[in-house]
């Protein structure tokens, strides 16, 4: 098959519809408008809704630097995150910095920096490196008799 061949499916295309070319096409004088007004005229924005509040004025005004105006600003930091029960898979006594994370495949992309966060259970002693720590993810992780530093 050659681009010279290809052809739209039968029905999906359709002639465009002629207005204003005289009155036997039957869309001839007033082009399917109707009579007089507004709408005859040509004088309505297409964003106008009847004289409702129009949808640019009912919305928010997400101005400035805020997490609702600017999710991922470049202000703001993204992490990747991770779980303390995920951090079962390494041998006990390990360091486990970013890097690490990375190439054991626990995290796709390092961003801005790691954040440990407390879902799961760990039962051995790690040495985690790491941007920021939830309050029950440093309490399981030195309760397993590990330690949690921020880099």
């Amino acid at each position: 098959m050659r681009i010279g061949q290809l052809s739209p499916a039968p029905g999906s295309t359709h002639k465009r519809k002629r207005v204003g070319c005289g009155i036997g096409s039957g869309h001839g004088k007033t082009s399917g408008r109707g009579m007089k007004g507004q709408k005859a005229r040509g004088s309505v924005p297409p964003r106008f809704e009847g004289g409702q509040t129009p949808l640019h004025r009912r919305m928010r005004k997400l101005r400035g630097v805020s997490k609702s105006a600017m999710p991922r600003g470049m202000l703001r930091k993204e992490y990747a995150i991770i779980n303390v029960g995920q951090l079962e898979r390494f041998e006990p006594g390990t360091q486990i910095t970013a890097e690490r994370l990375k190439e054991s495949g626990v995290v796709r992309a390092i961003k801005d920096g790691v954040r440990v966060l407390g879902e799961g259970e760990l039962t051995k002693p790690l040495h985690i490196l790491a941007g920021h720590f939830s309050a029950s993810a440093r309490g399981k992780i030195e309760a397993a008799g590990g330690t949690a530093e921020v880099v």
